[in-house]
């Protein structure tokens, strides 16, 4: 449970650490003066996840190469990071409906760190190993630390166990040149800065990196085809609002009949994508799994490979 040399990195060198100027009288501000520089703050955050666009576009990249073998996303962090990480992966089995399988997250500290302050155990580098252990990690799984500071223990742990296995590893982080880009295979950089309330990375540095994981998961699953246009083609469809959103979606990725896509999509068992490919190709519903079945659940190529061709 020794933290490694390489993670002892001194915090007060560490720009997101620092403290900014202009909130050093926060404490004597109105509460308008307090939302007004959280705001003036907030709005340097997408500059600095603009700077990081190739690395994130590398990340969906190498993210759906993976998935597109059978492999995981997996997400590793403490306490904010952790939880961001979290929240990231629950929310991709509802947009997606891919397996809870397919994304994933370790948490320093476990389930109940979610919702409870663990601090301590972001320094436990042996639970780390142990949790990436469990996870058996592959060369066709990713990897991903996520830590402000870039010199969390128990993320760094895990990513290089990870890395030693062959998996594919990815630091997302605030401060350059950090103990945590050092260990994976590249990083992913946001420089935000001084936080309003010194230190408290659950602000600019949270907010770059929800932008971050937005971008990777839903790029990776654009890319794998489970987008079509700009629809949710794979939502889930497990309660009234969400079968008449499907019902929706089908309409628009068709250009056909509300009454016409509510009844392919009972047809086919309330399986969005199978319904779009069922109406847009005009094929029957199992010519439709079929198709999907051969293009991994891509959609459009699904749609394309379904569609009968027109003899002149």
């Amino acid at each position: 449970m020794t933290q490694p040399k390489s993670a002892a990195t001194d915090l007060r060198i560490l720009p997101t650490e620092q403290i900014l100027a202009s909130a050093s009288n926060l404490d004597q501000m109105s509460s308008l003066e307090i939302a007004r520089l959280i705001n003036r703050e907030d709005a340097t955050v997408p500059a600095a996840v603009r700077r990081a666009l190739p690395q994130i576009a590398r990340a969906i990249d190498v993210v759906a190469e993976g998935l597109r073998h059978g492999g995981r996303l997996i997400y590793i962090g403490a306490g904010t990071s952790g939880r961001l990480g979290a929240l990231d992966a629950s929310e991709i089995p509802p947009t997606f409906n891919t397996s809870a399988h397919t994304v994933q997250y370790i948490m320093a500290g476990g389930p109940r760190a979610l919702g409870a302050s663990t601090e301590a155990s972001e320094d436990n580098t042996s639970l780390a190993v142990k949790e990436m252990k469990r996870r058996k990690p592959t060369k066709h799984d990713i990897v991903l630390g996520i830590a402000t500071s870039g010199r969390t223990p128990f993320t760094i742990a895990a990513i290089e166990y990870a890395r030693r296995r062959g998996a594919h590893t990815i630091a997302l982080t605030c401060n350059r040149n950090s103990p945590l880009e050092r260990a994976a295979d590249f990083a992913i950089v946001t420089p935000v800065g001084p936080e309003v309330v010194a230190g408290s990375s659950r602000m600019k540095a949270g907010t770059a990196h929800k932008m971050v994981l937005n971008m990777i998961s839903t790029g990776a699953m654009t890319r794998l085809g489970y987008v079509y246009g700009n629809l949710m083609v794979n939502v889930w469809t497990k309660n009234e609002k969400l079968v008449q959103r499907a019902t929706r979606i089908v309409e628009q990725a068709t250009g056909t009949d509300h009454d016409t896509a509510a009844r392919a999509l009972k047809n086919s068992g309330n399986r969005t994508p199978l319904a779009v490919v069922m109406v847009a190709a005009g094929v029957s519903r199992s010519k439709a799994a079929a198709a999907l079945k051969k293009t991994k659940g891509h959609v459009r190529q699904a749609i394309a490979l379904a569609t009968p061709i027109q003899r002149s």
